[in-house]
């Protein structure tokens, strides 16, 4: 895994670009309160948000314009007076941006890029420009939401992006929410739950890697100039997590199979799983990753299931590209490095 450029750090004061690459929902009437409510919470951070030109201009228009939402992320990037960029939301068409962004205004202007779900077509970018971003908070989920910023979220996203010292071992949160977050209903409020933990699903001692990942959606990534090759995921720790349509028992074989077939597994140190958002166990789904990882393809390496990320609530950051470590003995896993430097 080749190295990666760690940005500089946020201080209080800083400029944040908001960004939309994936659809425009932070834009349309119906759900610009949300919007405005993450824009708040940043703000609290001592942060200054600045709308990318074309971010708020709504879903009809950006899905018609995907290079009008390309424009922005690189007017984010070579903007000097910027200093990161967050994604206000996920879908499911980021994609189409790809062809339209020079890669330059990434590899020239090294800075945090955050976000999470389809966002991380984006993130591959990135990691093709030599660039670390972060897997994590969009500004409509989870910090506009309703019931507030999870304290669990929100301190991720400070001890990550501002602190410039390692960020250590990440226990789990006390709670969390597999209810769907509402964009349209002020008022409505998810309930939280006491949580279970992380969950070995297989192997023991320790092991180390840097992380790379996102969601099932890197198979469909073959051909593009976004594709990580096996190389990219070698001595690596993959993260991985979807939503519950794309991660089924069937959905959970095709991926683990793809990797075997792909000759990633053989390559890999280990595989964090993030909780799925739904309420039952993972335990079939567990049971198909050891017959195809440990049966099928002979791969030894710990598999960790129940981290807090992706789209389930509350969730911590990961930087691409950083050190991580499990270890299967402590059931703990720890981010060695920091994200950004000072």
């Amino acid at each position: 895994m080749k190295p990666l450029i760690k940005p500089k750090r946020l201080v209080k004061g800083d400029k944040i670009a908001a960004v939309s690459p994936c659809n425009g929902w932070a834009g349309d009437i119906e759900t610009k309160w949300k919007y405005d409510l993450g824009v708040l919470r940043l703000q609290e951070l001592g942060l200054q948000v600045v709308a990318a030109p074309n971010s708020l201009r709504g879903s009809d228009y950006l899905s018609e314009n995907p290079e009008a939402r390309a424009e922005d992320i690189m007017w984010a990037f070579e903007n000097n007076d910027i200093n990161a960029i967050i994604a206000n939301v996920g879908g499911n068409d980021s994609i189409k941006i790809i062809p339209y962004i020079d890669p330059k205004s990434i590899s020239n202007n090294p800075k945090i890029f955050i976000g999470y779900s389809d966002v991380m077509n984006i993130h591959l970018m990135c990691y093709k420009c030599g660039l670390s971003s972060f897997y994590g908070d969009n500004l409509l989920h989870p910090i506009a939401d309703q019931s507030g910023w999870h304290e669990y979220s929100k301190r991720s996203f400070i001890k990550t992006l501002f602190d410039a010292l390692p960020i250590g071992q990440i226990d789990p949160s006390s709670d969390w929410t597999f209810e769907p977050s509402d964009y349209i209903n002020i008022k409505k409020k998810r309930a939280y739950y006491p949580n279970s933990g992380y969950q070995i699903i297989h192997g023991e001692g320790v092991v180390t890697g840097r992380l790379i990942g996102g969601h099932t959606g890197i198979m469909e990534l073959e051909g593009t100039c976004i594709e990580p090759t096996a190389e990219d995921y070698n001595g690596a720790i993959l993260f991985i997590e979807d939503i519950p349509e794309f991660f089924n028992e069937k959905a959970v074989s095709v991926f683990f199979d793809y990797l075997g077939q792909k000759g990633i597994l053989q390559k890999l140190n280990g595989i964090i799983i993030g909780k799925v958002n739904e309420d039952c166990s993972f335990s079939r789904r567990s049971q198909v990753i050891r017959q195809i990882v440990f049966g099928k393809y002979s791969c030894s390496m710990p598999i960790v299931y129940g981290l807090n990320f992706g789209h389930s609530s509350p969730m911590f950051v990961l930087p691409y590209g950083a050190l991580a470590e499990i270890n299967c003995e402590n059931k703990t896993f720890s981010i060695l490095e920091s994200g950004v430097i000072t």
